[in-house]
């Protein structure tokens, strides 16, 4: 099969993860894969080798976004892929007009998928709603984000189904020799129990509750460190919370990191803090590590945390501080790994994938159960 994926970058993020890592799944497999980026000019991610990248360097302006459309014409003519599917609310407009505006993309059936439960306001949603007819099937990663995506009308119920997203379990196998030495590399004793958090800093990832928590739990247990992975526009404020609340010596901003399944290893628990999420794969991630994860109550969250004393509502410091320091003397549990290799497994989940394009692929989705979000 001759798969093309459209993303709206290939920069941080578990969406553009996710298409990488479904690339690399595909290609694997024996499938031909080629991905067009909406922006930027690399990818943060590695590219298997064999799989073809164009960028478009889209920007917002009316004859950027025609540049753009006639190089993906070009692509869909000179490649002829089998299906196209999309990622993330700017990749899934583009290609929806795409398919409205050219001849070779209007007979390729359009996989569209959603990776937040707030994928904007009435104006977005209203922009989904009426390109709606020019895809096959629109996707969710999260029973609530498509539960959100139909309540506000973006899309009929019936063309609107879940599918999660899945990781490369691999990766994130346990490793007691990587904990040895990502540890003696951070200058974290035994002793010291290490708290990890990896997410953009954003407002979205609420750091500034995860740092209230610890502050809390720092306060109680002296001999523990906040590490955080990622960088964004909020990480000056942070850094400026941090020294307010006297924790330099207790946290540690890591900016982006290109190991986190090492730091994984080396943390004796995970914390997701978020307000919004889509479905956290870091999460899956820590599970897979067989890191214990503490994490706010947000979309996906309860597919995966299946202990509800380790969830707790978002913005909450003091809830989240308590579950912290309750998870703190919980051993890793090899039962969570196996559960999300066998329902989150990229293997697993690209199969299934191709399994929805067969279904779909030969029929009118307004008019096949096969299709079907109910």
């Amino acid at each position: 099969m001759r798969i093309l994926l459209i993303t709206t970058g290939l920069l941080t993020g578990g969406a553009e993860r996710q298409v990488v890592d479904l690339a690399t799944a595909w290609q694997a497999a024996g499938h031909a894969v080629h991905i067009i980026s909406l922006t930027g000019t690399a990818s943060q991610f590695p590219i298997p080798e064999g799989v073809e990248v164009t960028f478009l360097h889209l920007r917002k302006q009316p004859l950027a976004l025609l540049r753009a459309l006639s190089a993906a014409r070009a692509v869909v003519r000179q490649w002829q892929p089998d299906v196209v599917h999309s990622h993330m609310f700017h990749a899934n407009l583009f290609a929806r007009l795409l398919r409205l505006t050219s001849p070779g993309a209007s007979t390729v059936p359009l996989f569209c998928t959603a990776h937040s439960v707030h994928e904007g306001g009435w104006l977005r949603m209203m922009a989904y709603r009426l390109t709606d007819p020019a895809c096959t099937l629109t996707t969710h990663v999260s029973a609530e984000g498509r539960a959100r995506m139909v309540q506000s009308d973006a899309a009929p119920a019936e063309r609107v189904v879940v599918v999660p997203n899945g990781i490369d379990t691999t990766r994130f196998a346990p490793d007691p020799a990587s904990r040895t030495r990502l540890r003696a590399a951070l200058g974290m004793p035994d002793t010291t129990r290490v708290l990890l958090h990896a997410g953009r800093l954003v407002p979205e990832k609420a750091q500034d509750t995860l740092l209230e928590a610890f502050a809390q739990v720092h306060a109680a247990h002296p001999a523990t460190h906040l590490l955080v992975a990622g960088d964004g526009p909020l990480r000056a404020v942070l850094a400026q919370q941090i020294t307010a609340a006297g924790l330099d010596d207790a946290v540690t901003l890591l900016g982006n990191r290109d190991d986190i399944p090492a730091l994984m290893q080396a943390a004796d628990l995970f914390v997701l803090s978020s307000r919004v999420e889509g479905m956290p794969l870091v999460v899956a991630e820590a599970l897979a590590s067989e890191l214990p994860v503490v994490a706010t109550d947000v979309s996906g969250i309860r597919l995966l945390v299946r202990d509800p004393e380790r969830i707790v509502p978002p913005g909450e410091a003091a809830a989240l501080a308590t579950a912290i320091q309750r998870a703190l003397d919980a051993p890793r549990s090899p039962d969570a790994r196996v559960a999300i290799v066998e329902s989150f497994g990229i293997a697993a989940i690209a199969e299934s994938w191709l399994t929805l394009y067969q279904q779909c692929g030969a029929y009118d989705a307004q008019q096949s159960d096969a299709c079907s979000g109910d």
